[in-house]
Protein backbone atom coordinates (compact mmCIF):
# COMPACT_ATOMS: atom_id res chain seq x y z
CA UNK A 1 0.00 0.00 0.00
CA UNK A 2 2.89 2.37 0.67
CA UNK A 3 4.20 1.93 -2.86
CA UNK A 4 0.81 2.91 -4.33
CA UNK A 5 0.71 6.06 -2.18
CA UNK A 6 4.26 6.92 -3.24
CA UNK A 7 3.40 6.51 -6.94
CA UNK A 8 0.23 8.58 -6.57
CA UNK A 9 2.10 11.35 -4.78
CA UNK A 10 4.79 11.27 -7.49
CA UNK A 11 2.18 11.58 -10.24
CA UNK A 12 0.51 14.54 -8.50
CA UNK A 13 3.88 16.26 -8.05
CA UNK A 14 4.76 15.75 -11.73
CA UNK A 15 1.39 17.13 -12.85
CA UNK A 16 1.80 20.15 -10.55
CA UNK A 17 5.27 20.85 -11.92
CA UNK A 18 3.95 20.67 -15.49
CA UNK A 19 1.12 23.13 -14.74
CA UNK A 20 3.20 25.64 -12.76
CA UNK A 21 4.21 27.77 -15.79
CA UNK A 22 0.53 28.08 -16.77
CA UNK A 23 -0.33 29.46 -13.34
CA UNK A 24 1.96 32.49 -13.52
CA UNK A 25 0.29 35.88 -13.80
CA UNK A 26 1.31 39.48 -14.44
CA UNK A 27 0.33 42.05 -11.82
CA UNK A 28 -1.11 44.74 -14.10
CA UNK A 29 -1.61 47.09 -11.14
CA UNK A 30 2.19 47.25 -10.82
CA UNK A 31 3.15 47.11 -14.48
CA UNK A 32 0.39 49.44 -15.79
CA UNK A 33 -0.69 51.61 -12.81
CA UNK A 34 -2.22 54.39 -14.95
CA UNK A 35 -4.82 51.96 -16.31
CA UNK A 36 -6.36 51.56 -12.85
CA UNK A 37 -6.80 55.29 -12.25
CA UNK A 38 -8.03 56.13 -15.76
CA UNK A 39 -11.37 57.95 -15.77
CA UNK A 40 -12.49 56.81 -19.23
CA UNK A 41 -12.45 53.61 -21.27
CA UNK A 42 -10.15 55.16 -23.88
CA UNK A 43 -7.70 56.41 -21.22
CA UNK A 44 -7.56 52.94 -19.64
CA UNK A 45 -6.98 51.26 -23.02
CA UNK A 46 -4.30 53.82 -23.87
CA UNK A 47 -2.51 53.01 -20.59
CA UNK A 48 -2.78 49.24 -21.15
CA UNK A 49 -2.21 48.89 -24.88
CA UNK A 50 -1.26 52.31 -26.28
CA UNK A 51 -4.48 52.25 -28.33
CA UNK A 52 -8.11 53.41 -27.96
CA UNK A 53 -11.49 51.96 -28.94
CA UNK A 54 -11.17 53.78 -32.28
CA UNK A 55 -8.17 51.51 -33.02
CA UNK A 56 -10.12 48.35 -32.10
CA UNK A 57 -12.46 46.21 -34.19
CA UNK A 58 -15.95 45.50 -32.87
CA UNK A 59 -15.89 41.77 -33.60
CA UNK A 60 -15.01 38.36 -32.13
CA UNK A 61 -15.90 39.40 -28.54
CA UNK A 62 -19.26 38.78 -26.85
CA UNK A 63 -20.47 40.51 -23.67
CA UNK A 64 -23.57 39.25 -21.87
CA UNK A 65 -25.29 41.07 -19.01
CA UNK A 66 -28.92 41.39 -17.99
CA UNK A 67 -30.73 44.21 -19.82
CA UNK A 68 -31.80 45.53 -16.41
CA UNK A 69 -29.62 44.87 -13.37
CA UNK A 70 -31.74 45.11 -10.24
CA UNK A 71 -28.68 45.32 -7.98
CA UNK A 72 -25.92 47.68 -9.09
CA UNK A 73 -23.71 46.18 -6.40
CA UNK A 74 -23.46 42.81 -8.16
CA UNK A 75 -23.96 42.98 -11.93
CA UNK A 76 -23.16 39.63 -13.59
CA UNK A 77 -21.00 39.92 -16.72
CA UNK A 78 -20.08 37.04 -19.03
CA UNK A 79 -17.47 37.71 -21.69
CA UNK A 80 -15.99 35.46 -24.35
CA UNK A 81 -13.74 35.73 -27.38
CA UNK A 82 -13.43 33.48 -30.43
CA UNK A 83 -9.87 34.49 -31.42
CA UNK A 84 -6.61 33.59 -29.71
CA UNK A 85 -5.65 36.44 -27.42
CA UNK A 86 -2.90 37.54 -25.04
CA UNK A 87 -5.09 39.50 -22.62
CA UNK A 88 -8.82 39.91 -22.02
CA UNK A 89 -9.93 43.14 -20.32
CA UNK A 90 -13.25 44.23 -18.82
CA UNK A 91 -14.06 47.96 -18.60
CA UNK A 92 -17.12 50.09 -17.83
CA UNK A 93 -17.98 53.75 -18.43
CA UNK A 94 -19.89 54.88 -15.31
CA UNK A 95 -17.69 54.39 -12.24
CA UNK A 96 -14.82 56.75 -11.38
CA UNK A 97 -12.20 54.23 -12.62
CA UNK A 98 -12.99 52.45 -15.89
CA UNK A 99 -10.75 49.38 -15.78
CA UNK A 100 -12.32 46.46 -13.91
CA UNK A 101 -10.10 43.43 -14.56
CA UNK A 102 -7.44 42.13 -16.95
CA UNK A 103 -7.17 38.39 -17.55
CA UNK A 104 -3.89 37.14 -18.97
CA UNK A 105 -4.38 34.36 -21.51
CA UNK A 106 -2.05 31.60 -22.68
CA UNK A 107 -2.29 28.51 -24.88
CA UNK A 108 -3.94 26.55 -22.06
CA UNK A 109 -6.73 29.03 -21.23
CA UNK A 110 -10.07 29.63 -22.87
CA UNK A 111 -10.99 33.32 -23.23
CA UNK A 112 -14.32 32.97 -21.46
CA UNK A 113 -14.83 34.63 -18.08
CA UNK A 114 -17.69 35.45 -15.73
CA UNK A 115 -17.49 38.13 -13.05
CA UNK A 116 -19.76 40.32 -10.96
CA UNK A 117 -19.02 44.04 -10.98
CA UNK A 118 -20.35 47.16 -9.28
CA UNK A 119 -22.00 49.88 -11.36
CA UNK A 120 -23.29 53.05 -9.76
CA UNK A 121 -25.74 53.81 -12.60
CA UNK A 122 -26.79 52.72 -16.07
CA UNK A 123 -24.06 52.55 -18.68
CA UNK A 124 -21.99 50.31 -20.93
CA UNK A 125 -19.64 47.42 -20.28
CA UNK A 126 -16.78 46.69 -22.70
CA UNK A 127 -14.75 43.51 -23.12
CA UNK A 128 -11.51 44.05 -25.04
CA UNK A 129 -9.29 41.25 -26.29
CA UNK A 130 -5.68 41.84 -27.30
CA UNK A 131 -5.21 39.30 -30.07
CA UNK A 132 -2.01 37.37 -30.59
CA UNK A 133 -1.82 39.32 -33.86
CA UNK A 134 -1.45 42.55 -31.81
CA UNK A 135 -4.90 43.89 -32.78
CA UNK A 136 -7.64 44.86 -30.32
CA UNK A 137 -11.13 43.38 -30.60
CA UNK A 138 -14.07 44.41 -28.47
CA UNK A 139 -17.68 43.79 -27.60
CA UNK A 140 -20.05 46.18 -25.83
CA UNK A 141 -23.28 45.84 -23.88
CA UNK A 142 -25.38 48.72 -22.56
CA UNK A 143 -27.54 48.02 -19.53
CA UNK A 144 -29.88 49.75 -17.14
CA UNK A 145 -29.09 49.67 -13.43
CA UNK A 146 -32.14 50.04 -11.20
CA UNK A 147 -31.45 52.36 -8.27
CA UNK A 148 -31.95 50.99 -4.80
CA UNK A 149 -31.93 47.41 -6.02
CA UNK A 150 -35.47 47.52 -7.42
CA UNK A 151 -36.53 47.55 -11.04
CA UNK A 152 -38.44 50.79 -10.93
Amino acid sequence: MQRRNFLTLGAVAAASAALAPALQATDFRQTKPDAWTAKSVDDALKALYGKTLADATEAHVTVKTPDVASNGGAVPVDMSCDVECKTFTLLQDVNPESCVVVFEQNDMTVPKNSVKIKMKKSGSVYAVAEGKDGKLYFGKKTLEVALGGCEG
